[in-house]
């Protein structure tokens, strides 16, 4: 395990826990010595987050799309940051240079993100954890959703098993670390590409 892709708002938010959520995980990270892959963005929980990784001496790569370096304001004291043309481009890319996926609170972005990547986990397009740091229940909706699709039939239990929500960033880091893919309750490999 060598860099860690976060999604996060481009906004504070209300409540003074999202940002220290946000800068616990940039410490977390420089205790364990992982880099840290996010979008780039210099506002909100984002720009929280990188300033505060930098500053513990994580490497923090950012990858923006040129419409979005001019609506978040992109960071320009990260240690690499890569623009690309389409959000697609974007997800693919951090999702190539991560080896595992941490959602912190945020909007329409961060909702997305997250659910892509457990659907690339879902369909083996990776085999990669995917976990929430579930901050004051701030994912309890979407995980009941997420419940509520495995209660109709829409969503097998399995694959509901696939998304990790814990309280803090250390417990994160540490399910992460410790991840190993499941279908149907057997141990696989991902296939080869």
């Amino acid at each position: 395990m060598q860099r860690i892709c976060v999604f996060c708002g481009s906004n504070v938010g209300r409540r003074p826990s999202y940002a220290a959520a946000a800068r616990d995980l940039a410490l977390e990270l420089g205790r364990r010595r992982l880099g840290l892959v996010y979008g780039g963005g210099h506002a909100g929980l984002m720009g929280i987050l990188a300033d505060a990784a930098l500053a513990n001496g994580v490497e923090v790569t950012g990858v923006i799309t040129e419409q979005l370096r001019i609506l978040e304001r992109g960071h320009s004291g990260l240690t690499e940051s890569r623009t690309v043309a389409t959000m697609h481009e974007r997800k693919a890319m951090m999702a190539g240079l991560s080896d595992g996926f941490i959602a912190l609170p945020g909007g329409f972005g961060t909702f997305e993100e997250l659910c892509e990547m457990i659907t690339w986990t879902q369909l083996r397009i990776h085999a990669k954890p995917v976990v929430v740091v579930n901050v004051e229940g701030f994912f309890d909706p979407l995980l009941m959703q997420f419940d509520r699709a495995v209660e109709d039939k829409l969503l097998r239990p399995e694959n509901r098993l696939e998304v990790i929500a814990v309280a803090t960033s250390a417990e994160a880091l540490d399910r992460i670390a410790s991840w190993t893919p499941q279908e149907g309750g057997k141990w696989f490999k991902p296939p080869r590409p």
